[in-house]
């Protein structure tokens, strides 16, 4: 049996992804200057990784179902049944949507529900794609903004405080009621939403305009989502989103966690993504998408979120872990210098992503943009072919 299989994920040229990162990553030619958003590494049915082996090529999911404990390991086949995670590359050159992820428990009440309905699975109105749950973790590969759950209690009081028209929404809130403000903003008119959009969004293309803002500040994001240009009318109610959730700045190699029921969106920036084996999303503006406030609001926890922004803990000099609180992944950083080996001891199904430089993996060369899928229980030698980087993935 192998130890050690190469891996060819999956392109997703969603409108908001950008056109050179991707495709310079993995030395592919986008003379069609196709947006390269994001590139699945997992068995999700809607976009399986492809796994070259001694007897050709096959599909990632179909390999796992036909034998889950050869490829799985017996642990995470009797615990999931099926790969638990799904690993992916981001290029956000434009802002995602507002969203958030549900429970578990949540997304197999919503799908059964869905599927009883007799809403079709791809159907632009569809909330739960499958039955289960979306933590993730992120860990930038560039300079990376996100909206990260709401501000503290007493600064979102001095965001509305600040600005007139955010003044009616006061009596929403009272410095604690994060689901009374939110809910009452979300159920406006589009009309009645836009008495206090227009008026912010003036002053945030005149801020932009003059210097006196940076990305820092929700001015900046707004300015940005509509290109410097104030609608006229029917302003996207994600707008107040930006104004009252965390902006959150994560450098290169830092991480975030992000559970269920945290209202989120990323701004810019490249990063990577690993997330329970799942699709599930739930939108809350800044987006042509699908959006059913009714059923976001479900939800979403309408608590203060302190961001906790991950440096990473030490396994040795060079394998760094990111700690992620649920059972169905796990993600570290190892880092080589050229002619450096480490040796991996996998315990499940575990992937390799070479972002920097070029590596053996069991005698195989992998370059940046490559990704080696290691079966479990199997020892694993990596060898420097230069300084390199690379991510693992991998179930606890």
């Amino acid at each position: 049996m192998q130890k050690a299989y190469k891996l060819h994920g999956v392109n997703r040229h969603y409108d908001w992804g950008g056109f050179d990162f991707i495709p310079s990553l993995m030395k592919i030619d986008n003379a069609e200057h196709k947006p390269f958003a994001e590139y699945w590494m997992g068995a999700h049915a809607s976009a399986p990784a492809l796994i070259e082996t001694n007897n050709g090529i096959g599909q990632l999911d179909k390999l796992v179902d036909a034998n889950p404990s050869l490829f799985l390991g017996n642990k995470t086949a009797n615990e999931f049944g099926t790969l638990p995670y799904l690993f992916k590359i981001l290029d956000v050159a434009k802002m995602l949507s507002i969203q958030v992820h549900p429970s578990k428990k949540s997304a197999e009440i919503g799908f059964e529900i869905e599927e009883k309905a007799g809403i079709a699975i791809n159907a632009p109105n569809r909330n739960y794609k499958d039955k289960n749950h979306k933590p993730e973790v992120m860990v930038a590969l560039s300079d990376f903004w996100l909206l990260h759950g709401f501000l503290a209690p007493e600064l979102l009081e001095a965001r509305l405080q600040e600005y007139f028209y955010f003044h009616p929404l006061l009596d929403h809130f009272r410095g604690v009621d994060y689901q009374g403000l939110y809910r009452f903003f979300m159920q406006l008119s589009s009309a009645d939403a836009d008495i206090i959009l227009k008026p912010l969004m003036m002053d945030a293309v005149a801020s932009v305009k003059s210097g006196e803002v940076d990305k820092s500040h929700p001015h900046w994001w707004a300015n940005k989502y509509y290109n410097g240009v104030v609608p006229e009318n029917s302003i996207d109610k994600g707008i107040f989103s930006i104004y009252i959730l965390n902006i959150v700045n994560v450098k290169k190699y830092q991480g975030v966690f992000q559970g269920a029921g945290l209202l989120h969106a990323y701004l810019e920036g490249q990063n990577i993504e690993l997330m329970a084996n799942s699709d599930n999303v739930l939108r809350g503006g800044l987006t042509p998408k699908h959006i059913d406030i009714d059923e976001l609001i479900k939800h979403v926890q309408f608590i203060p979120t302190y961001p906790n922004v991950l440096n990473g803990e030490e396994l040795n000099s060079m394998e760094t872990i990111y700690p992620c609180p649920v059972p169905d992944f796990g993600l570290s950083k190892i880092g080589l210098n050229e002619g450096e080996s480490y040796t991996i001891n996998s315990k499940s199904l575990e992937m390799l992503l070479v972002i920097e430089g070029a590596v053996l993996i069991d005698n195989n060369l992998y370059k940046s943009g490559e990704v080696a899928m290691v079966s479990p229980l199997e020892q694993v030698v990596i060898v420097g072919q230069s300084d390199s980087i690379l991510f693992k993935s991998f179930v606890p």
